[in-house]
């Protein structure tokens, strides 16, 4: 069974992003065990691209900090591995196709599993493309994590039926960012995935408060947020972390009160 199961068993689970090198590894690596320490049940770690299409300014931003930093994908892999001495909860990577192919597929799936990378989110790969991936993370023992959105409809049913890990539920059309309102029928998505499979899902894209986080989560196995953390980082800096586990707890309370 995968380890992505314990972030979800017998509980709502919540999930924060991170941008790994913003402002720097030090101060990600520091946001990471106060998000961990503060509730997060699992920790999605993105590795900057420099054309991350699915994502809203907030983490464009964030990305091109990382890289104008000097971020490299294997300063990416040093940080999780010294993370790993310390933290058990899960970890995925989200990133792009590129990144992967760039760095070599193999290489970059085996490190995964080496440094105890639980999962990989590719957004740009659609479900009919996965299989040049699926083989290697299957090898490996590295979950790709599929991606269910609004415009998925009558292929929700066979992404949910091969999903691994747990699946990503975008809760509305466009990139990431804060929404003021989610307005997508996010119950009939998460009823046709609960037909078709026992993997657990998790709503993310456009999550900000306590009260989104918990609707998000009463109607799925959990809530992903991203922008704001990244709002937070962009702030305060290196000084961002004892902030970003104040917010993590309270989006974490907002979740157990649903236990």
């Amino acid at each position: 069974m995968s380890n992505i199961y314990k972030a979800f068993e017998n509980k709502k689970a919540f999930i924060p992003f991170i941008t790994c090198g913003d402002p720097d590894v030090e101060t990600t690596k520091a946001v990471i065990k106060e998000a961990v320490k503060n509730g997060a049940d699992l920790v999605e770690i993105g590795i900057p691209f420099s054309d991350p299409t699915a994502e809203g300014p907030v983490i464009q931003g964030a990305n091109l900090r990382a890289l104008t930093g000097g971020i490299t994908t294997d300063k990416v892999f040093d940080m999780v591995k010294d993370l790993r001495k310390e933290i058990t909860v899960p970890m995925v990577f989200m990133t792009y196709a590129n990144v992967v192919f760039s760095y070599g597929s193999e290489k970059f799936i085996s490190t995964c599993h080496n440094i105890g990378i639980d999962g990989i989110i590719l957004p740009d790969v659609p479900f009919e493309e996965k299989e040049e991936f699926l083989d290697l993370c299957g090898k490996y023992d590295v979950d790709l994590i599929s991606l269910i959105a609004p415009t998925s409809e009558n292929r929700i049913a066979m992404i949910a039926k091969e999903a691994k890990g747990f699946i990503y539920v975008v809760s509305s059309l466009g990139v990431t960012g804060t929404r003021s309102e989610i307005k997508t029928d996010l119950k009939s998505i998460v009823k046709v995935i609960k037909e078709n499979t026992d993997v657990p899902c998790a709503i993310g894209f456009g999550i900000s408060t306590p009260e989104q986080a918990g609707k998000m989560a009463e109607i799925s196995d959990g809530a992903i947020v991203g922008s704001a953390i990244i709002k937070i980082l962009e702030k305060y800096g290196k000084d961002a972390a004892p902030y970003v586990g104040e917010y993590v707890k309270s989006m974490k309370e907002a979740i157990d009160l649903l236990q």
